[in-house]
């Protein structure tokens, strides 16, 4: 559904007990990694000493696959490279995270920088804002995120209808964290969070501008990252792809994230694009100033 038109794809190869599987899909006239704007990571699966015998059977004459962690654009890279392919990795993204690192949230909270303490201070204590937040769907409450998203500064959203199912999808299972802040029962901000595995992941963010003054979308953080570390007891929170600036006032590190693209010596229709990338980048191992901790 939000995939249209590429073609979905999963390279799979075995040795006994091994497996290694590598999902991609076919767009622009190459194979790319089965991804959207939804994806925080995309990586290969299993045993990474049998990638090379999935680099070496792709159909396609060029690859691309974005983002991804370091180790596994690393063991990408190399056996493309291994198998004959003309390979250039980068840095593509950031991903900002909070090692929560056994904290409780009060803990937390007192590390924030103070002119965000304070705002929320301020306008918590006015008490204008109502907060609430549901761990199980309800059309009602994906309706209210719905509307608020369509009066945010946001881009209209990619794949509604797939948002809307994996909502869905997560409330059965338990998973979902939804947010929505209120003014005189009107929603004015709503936050669509998950948790699973130890993580809270961060998906979408989005406030009514007309109550910017108020700041529902900030104590709706708050109210978030306190359910999720002292309700949930989660480990970690992610807060996906993107470098914006008001990130670094809730989270504490920063991980890259990588892209690898993969050329075949013998698909001539490709060259162009390949000595142009080439051009611009020096072939070079994948080493990073900052490795995913």
């Amino acid at each position: 559904m939000c995939l249209a038109p590429a073609k979905p794809r999963v390279s799979v190869a075995s040795n006994g007990a091994r497996v290694a599987a590598l999902p991609w899909m076919e767009a622009h006239g190459g194979a790319e990694a089965l991804a959207n704007w939804y994806n925080f990571i995309a990586r290969p699966l299993g045993d990474a000493a049998l990638l090379s015998e999935i680099t070496r059977s792709l159909p396609m004459g060029r690859a691309s696959f974005a983002p991804m962690p370091e180790d596994d654009a690393r063991a990408l890279a190399d056996a493309l490279r291994r198998t004959g392919w003309v390979v250039i990795s980068e840095p593509c993204d950031s991903n900002h995270i909070l090692p929560v690192k056994n904290r409780s949230f009060a803990q937390y909270w007192a590390t924030r920088p103070g002119a965000l303490r304070e705002t929320v201070r301020r306008k918590g204590r006015k008490g204008e804002v109502g907060l609430r937040i549901v761990t199980e769907f309800s059309p009602a409450d994906w309706d209210a995120y719905e509307a608020v998203y369509k009066l945010s500064w946001k881009p209209g959203e990619g794949s509604p209808d797939f948002l809307r199912r994996w909502a869905e999808m997560d409330g059965a299972a338990g998973r979902l964290r939804l947010g929505i802040a209120e003014i005189g029962g009107q929603p004015v901000a709503a936050q669509f969070w998950t948790v699973e595995g130890g993580t809270a992941f961060i998906h979408k963010l989005a406030h009514d501008e007309r109550f910017r003054k108020q700041s529902p979308g900030t104590l709706l953080s708050k109210a978030m990252f306190e359910h999720v570390i002292d309700r949930d007891g989660v480990s970690l929170v992610d807060f996906g792809t993107g470098d914006d600036p008001y990130k670094r006032d809730w989270m504490e590190d920063v991980r890259t994230r990588w892209r690898v693209r993969a050329w075949r010596k013998g698909a001539v229709r490709h060259w162009p694009a390949m000595i142009r990338a080439v051009g611009r980048h020096k072939l070079q191992p994948l080493v990073s100033p900052n490795r995913d901790g």
